[in-house]
């Protein structure tokens, strides 16, 4: 019988197996189909043109720099009129299984190899953290959360209020859900009402104070729909995709009185070099949108930077600016374990809680897979194949790794099968700075985001911990886990072992919330800055003292958007797009 029991097991196996293999095929055929622009870099040749030049080189309109959560919508808007290369260091996310299943969030995050679609990187501070590398960019690895900014946020940056009500529903149409709501973050939006985050405004994608659910990019099948599939608006005619296209930097014509954008250097798979090059039209634009970490690095590696930075890598000085790179900020996140006597379905980011202390609470679950897991690996909490891999060898010890294992092994079975709580502050004013360590764009530059610098950030971090707490404790979460009222030590102490960075621990974790908060921050991804618009870019995003070079991402913010940023940044490239091609070309733009 046991044999018989086997079998079956095995043949389902097999069945899955190959029905996920079936998928990623049919996956990869459909887009090469529905995006037959997408080529890879080393296909470029600089003496190709299109059907309608007579030039000996190709030149385009508009070169945009990373094919992210900003870049796609940006190409697929300006190629409705205008010639769009768009160049992307990454491959495509179609039928890579990590990145379009739901169940395989924590795998990707946790893939450190050279092609993965998520680069870790460790700051100065001591946390560990992912940006993207991937057609689609963040929206590929994130946890899928979609809302729309506050109004306030619109306001200050200056944006028409009327132009980005028209560009989000341009990106909620085409990839983004409602969620089926799992019942972790059920009993959570009930817990969240109880202590008193309210009123409850159900589904909806608006900023608004109390308790909602938001949307989501995965669909109710659990599969990833990311900003890579907007290029499917795109005219086919005059946009082309290069995946695995590295570029070195930025080309300048320095002979007037100010640097223009000529166009850029990048490499292609194969490790060749190519040049494209901008059209002679003095409104075409080199476009960088590669995100708060790549863009100030770009700039810097193209010449534009501080001095003593720029000096100090022998790298020729196109125009001196010592805001880029200055004013980095991250919002400090920290987790609450929950444990429970129940099963848990895996559930990303769902419900929200948007409170007036100046913290947004929210909630994931059923990462832990089965008991075999706490004596084998924890996905993104894995000593062996986790977040802490992504630590350099001559710091990945085995006795570090090995007392890791063991306070993993002495954590209750129930904490793997019940979630988190995630306490993330909002608009931290702590602020800190990126500088290069090479010259070499492949490598990670050094980042300081300086958390909790300054004592108001660390206010609401406790507020934030202590809402957390109340939230676990409450009669709607105990009666769905199964679980005894934890105490906050309990739950504190949990999260403490649990945790991973590089940030010492102390004895009082567990007896002060402001020491809890500094020894266990970790980051939920929002990192911003660098490129601040009055200082580095003016109000259009064109970079300052230079012609036919602008910058389209959230490295202009000096926030993060609402509580999860990807909804405004999807909608910054097709706004972006839109009143380039307004500008240029009036009503005849048609957008």
């Amino acid at each position: 019988m046991a044999a018989f029991v086997r079998a079956v097991k095995l043949f389902v196996c097999l069945v899955l197996w190959l029905s996920t293999l079936s998928s990623l095929q049919g996956a990869k055929d459909l887009y090469e189909f529905r995006y037959p622009f997408i080529k890879r870099a080393s296909s470029f040749s600089s003496s190709s043109s299109f059907s309608s030049s007579n030039i000996d080189k190709v030149s385009y309109d508009y070169i945009i720099v990373g094919g992210g959560t900003a870049g796609c919508p940006l190409a697929a808007t300006l190629s409705q009129n205008f010639s769009v290369l768009l160049l992307e260091r990454g491959g495509v996310p179609f039928s890579n299984a990590n990145v379009s299943f739901l169940s395989n969030f924590h795998i990707a995050l946790a893939d450190t190899s050279p092609t993965s679609a998520s680069q870790p990187f460790i700051s100065t501070d001591g946390v560990l953290n992912a940006r993207a590398r991937v057609l689609g960019g963040a929206t590929c690895i994130n946890a899928g959360f979609y809302t729309r900014a506050n109004s306030y946020f619109i306001e200050r940056v200056g944006w028409d209020a009327r132009l980005v009500n028209e560009s989000y529903p341009w990106v909620e149409k085409q990839i983004v859900h409602q969620p089926k709501l799992a019942q972790w973050q059920n009993a959570f939006k009930d817990s969240l009402l109880d202590v008193g985050v309210s009123p409850y405004n159900g589904f909806t994608y608006d900023h608004i104070y109390g308790t909602k659910v938001g949307g989501t990019i995965f669909d109710r099948f659990g599969r990833r729909h990311t900003a890579a599939e907007l290029l499917a608006s795109a005219n086919p005619k005059l946009l082309t995709v290069l995946v695995y296209a590295t570029v070195q930097k930025v080309l300048f014509d320095k002979t007037g009185k100010r640097p223009m954008a000529m166009g850029v250097i990048f490499k292609d798979e194969n490790g060749n070099q190519h040049q494209a090059f901008l059209t002679n039209n003095r409104r075409s634009e080199v476009i960088l949108s590669c995100g708060a970490i790549g863009t100030p690095q770009m700039l810097m590696l193209s010449g534009i930077g501080p001095k003593a930075e720029l000096k100090k890598f022998n790298i020729s000085m196109v125009l001196r600016n010592e805001f880029v790179g200055k004013g980095m900020a991250d919002n400090p996140m920290n987790s609450v374990f929950v444990p429970s006597n129940r099963p848990v379905e895996q559930s990303l980011i769902q419900t929200v809680g948007i409170t007036k202390k100046g913290v947004y609470i929210e909630a994931s679950s059923g990462f832990g897979q089965s008991q075999d897991s706490i004596q084998c690996h924890h996905g993104i909490l894995s000593a062996e194949i986790g977040q802490l891999s992504t630590i350099p060898p001559k710091q990945r010890t085995p006795e570090a790794i090995q007392a890791f294992v063991k306070r993993k092994r002495d954590l209750p079975h129930e904490a793997f099968q019940g979630g988190f709580i995630l306490e993330k502050v909002a608009r931290p004013i702590s602020t800190g700075h990126l500088n290069l360590v090479n010259t070499n764009i492949d490598d990670n530059p050094s980042v300081t985001f300086n958390y909790f610098g300054h004592p108001r950030d660390l206010r609401r971090c406790v507020n934030g911990i202590r809402m957390a707490a109340k939230v676990i404790q409450s009669d709607r979460f105990t009666n769905f886990t199964k679980c005894d009222k934890p105490t906050v030590e309990k739950l504190l102490n949990m999260s403490v072992k649990a945790n991973i960075n590089f940030i010492p621990k102390h004895t009082n974790d567990t007896k002060s919330l402001q020491q809890f908060c500094k020894d266990t921050v970790i980051t939920i991804w929002h990192y911003h800055g660098g490129c601040h618009v009055g200082k580095v870019v003016n109000p259009d995003h064109k970079v300052l003292g230079t012609n036919r070079l602008r910058i389209v991402d959230g490295s202009t913010y000096s926030e993060s958007p609402g509580t999860n940023p990807q909804g405004t940044v999807l909608m910054m490239g097709r706004y972006m797009g839109v009143k380039i091609l307004r500008r240029r070309l009036g009503k005849a733009a048609c957008v």
